[in-house]
Order: structure tokens, then sequence, then C-alpha cells
């Protein structure tokens, strides 16, 4: 079958057990978090005070969409919006202590998973792949 062989096909299979695998491990260490909130709240963590748009260019998420995710992440007590003040149109997120914590206890575990998503690969590999995977997407 010559899908088997498409960089689309094989990159969405991956991108499903890589899903698969996070909800699994997150739910096993009692996280109720999709990767893309993870994502969010690591990107957050890093660079707190950044605006939506900021979060969603930093996780390479489209800026119509982060705004849900937010709302999900706040209603959650894990972050808090304010106004910002070179931008009232600008709401910048920063992690609350709660949020802090939650991303403290899953770094770990998603570390770990990684393990699980590249295991068939050697070590050498994982990198490799990593490396070809990151200069893929530093086309756009």
């Amino acid at each position: 079958m010559e899908a088997q062989r498409m960089a689309g096909h094989l990159i969405r299979r991956l991108h499903q057990q890589s899903t698969q695998i996070f909800a699994e491990r997150a739910r096993t260490a009692g996280m109720n978090l999709t990767p893309v909130q993870f994502a969010a709240l690591d990107a957050i963590g890093a660079y707190p005070g950044t605006d939506q748009a900021g979060i969603a260019a930093l996780i390479a998420y489209d800026k119509a969409t982060i705004g849900g995710v937010i709302d999900r992440l706040e209603a959650k007590g894990l972050v808090l919006r304010v106004a910002s003040k070179r931008d009232r149109r600008a709401r910048e997120v920063s992690l609350t202590q709660q949020g802090e914590a939650i991303l403290t206890a899953v770094t770990p575990v998603v570390r770990d998973m990684q393990q699980d998503i590249l295991g068939r690969l050697t070590t050498e590999e994982s990198e490799q792949f990593l490396t070809l995977a990151a200069k893929a997407l530093s086309a756009d």
C-alpha cells in the first residue's frame, strides 16, 4: 500500500499515537489536560505575561482557537488573564499557583512519555528523527 510510505500518512498516524499516549499517561497521573493545554501551560510558564496571540505563535496554534484553550485553562483555575497595559485589546496570560503546580507535576510525565512515542527507535535514531522533524518544520 503506497500510503504507508507517504509522509502525511505517517505523520498523521504518529500524531494519533502521540495523542493517545498523552491522554492515557495524563489520565493515569490524574491530570485533566490535553496536549494543546499542556503546550499552552508550558509556553505561559516560560513566558509569563505574554498575550494570547503570542502564546498561539509560541505553540504554533491557530490564533482564533487559542482563546478557547485559554478559556478552559482559566476555568480550571490554572491561568489568569488580565488586560494588557500596552494594548487594551490584548489579554496577557500568566499561571496561577495551581497552574504552576500542575505544570511542575505534569512536565516529568510528558518528558517520560517521549520514550513511549519513539520507543522503537534507538537513542541515536530518536535524536535524528527530532532533528529532521524540526528541520522540516523550520521551512515555514
